[in-house]
């Protein structure tokens, strides 16, 4: 193998968005996962900066899940030259056929909103990409089933292995040269407690492992989580309120609608109506209703037993802007589950400029935060938060139940990466804010018996 062999960290590296990092060997690229920067500002405009490396010359695009922070770039990257194939699982595929026209409708929506309302500072604004430039990615897409192995480039196989954090979610191995050495990426990790899909599978031989590190520095309270969102519900419909969940669309939908039906099942909270508010969720749903029928690979055994997991007993689905809007009129207490996970747009927000200035209600924060984005705002306690054009008044109860996350924490990060046998030579830790990296880096050193780095943006690394 060509001892030219690189890894460059073209994103996901000191931060937990826009992950994308490009392997080189013999002169073939793979980039692995393609993703969209969000939260802080200087973040998003990178997504605006042309491709550090021209996209005609990438080989092939590998995606670990369909997240749009690890798969939203790929429209813009098409759109701009590249002609490769993108391997990912079928849950992936099934799945990036929702997210990725969504995301580029969303942001035709958002631009038209912004020079309808004029507070942009941009004159126009422009969306990033359409949704017919996401339409036309989609035809890259090549499914690659669990655990089979395929030559994406020249003299660089792929395996994919479930990694437990959404549908199709997974555990990313590339194989470079006659000589077999390996680089693995983790993707997201999920967690071995949740409730709809099986563990990551473990690391096994790897040289060189590649792995997240968002709750790095964070142990999730499994005991109590769901406790917490039992009490705010209670609290909230005991004051006549309206809980809002700002969910991300894929798997944290699933998830917190499972523990919705187990609470209503058992008596712990009432039988509230719940306002589905989010086409591409609802898609999603869809998704892994179908997975859950044919005992999908990657998901718990059984899940179909007892009947749907997803339904609470009074589910409304809400589908156009218009039964939207009329959410506006309805009284007494309710759940309004809709996207996006973090605030930053999409229907979500217009429930959170109507909803956050009454004490009567409750939003419930169930994921990661990336900092600059509302939810991470509201997390830290602001008294105001900037939307739609106005500063809007925060007097609603705000709950973090960061434990419904499916990331894995700090001591199940150290428990997968010890996995790895013989450790690899070294890790590399991606996907995560500075401080929850620097806290994996030394835990991990105390439990794998190998070099711990965190990654750079723009380094490039041998391999």
């Amino acid at each position: 193998m060509s001892t030219a062999a690189q890894l460059h960290f073209l994103g996901g590296a000191g931060t937990v968005t826009g992950s994308r990092f490009l392997v080189e060997s013999d002169g073939a690229r793979v980039l692995v996962d393609c993703g969209l920067f969000q939260g802080l500002k200087v973040h998003r405009l990178r997504n605006w900066e042309p491709f550090p490396v021209d996209p005609a010359g990438i080989d092939a695009v590998v995606l670990t899940h369909a997240h749009v922070d690890h798969s939203g770039y790929l429209p813009a990257l098409v759109r701009d030259g590249f002609r490769g194939r993108v391997h990912a699982t079928p849950g992936t595929v099934e799945l990036a056929r929702i997210v990725l026209p969504d995301s580029g409708h969303l942001q035709e929506e958002e631009a038209r909103y912004a020079n309808r309302k004029g507070f942009s500072k941009h004159r126009p604004a422009l969306p990033l990409y359409t949704e017919a430039d996401a339409r036309a990615a989609l035809e890259h897409l090549s499914p690659l089933a669990f655990e089979d192995t395929v030559e994406v480039a020249e003299g660089v196989r792929l395996r994919l292995s479930p990694a437990g954090h959404i549908l199709g979610s997974a555990v990313a191995r590339l194989d470079l040269g006659p000589e077999d050495r390996r680089v693995t990426f983790s993707g997201d990790l999920g967690r071995p407690a949740h409730p709809l899909l099986r563990s990551p599978a473990p690391v096994g031989r790897t040289d060189v492992l590649v792995m997240e590190s968002t709750y790095g520095n964070r142990h999730h309270d499994d005991s109590s989580a769901v406790d917490v969102l039992a009490d705010a519900i209670n609290r909230t419909a005991a004051r006549g309120g309206t809980v809002v969940i700002p969910a991300f669309a894929v798997d944290r939908t699933e998830v917190v609608l499972f523990h919705l039906r187990a609470l209503v099942e058992a008596g712990t909270i009432p039988r509230l109506p719940v306002y589905m508010d989010s086409p591409m969720a609802l898609a999603a749903l869809g998704v892994y209703r179908r997975a859950i029928a044919s005992d999908g690979a990657d998901l718990e055994p059984g899940l179909a037993d007892h009947g749907d997991p997803f339904d609470t007993g009074d589910i409304t689905e809400v589908h156009d802007v218009e039964e939207s809007k009329a959410l506006a009129g309805v009284h007494g207490p309710c759940i309004i589950i809709s996207a996006s996970g973090m605030a930053t747009g999409g229907r979500v927000v217009h429930h959170l400029a109507r909803l956050l200035p009454s004490h009567r209600n409750t939003v419930l924060l169930v994921g990661f935060q990336a900092p600059g984005t509302r939810g991470r705002s509201l997390a830290d306690g602001a008294r105001t938060v900037r939307m739609l054009g106005q500063d809007v008044p925060v007097r609603a109860e705000v709950v973090e139940v960061p434990a419904l996350s499916v990331h894995a924490d700090q001591g199940e990060l150290c428990d997968w990466a010890a996995t790895a046998d013989p450790p690899p030579e070294v890790i590399h830790l991606v996907h995560g804010e500075p401080p929850a990296a620097a806290e994996l880096a030394r835990a991990i050193g105390r439990h794998v018996a190998t070099r711990v780095e965190v990654a750079e943006l723009g380094a490039r690394v041998p391999l």
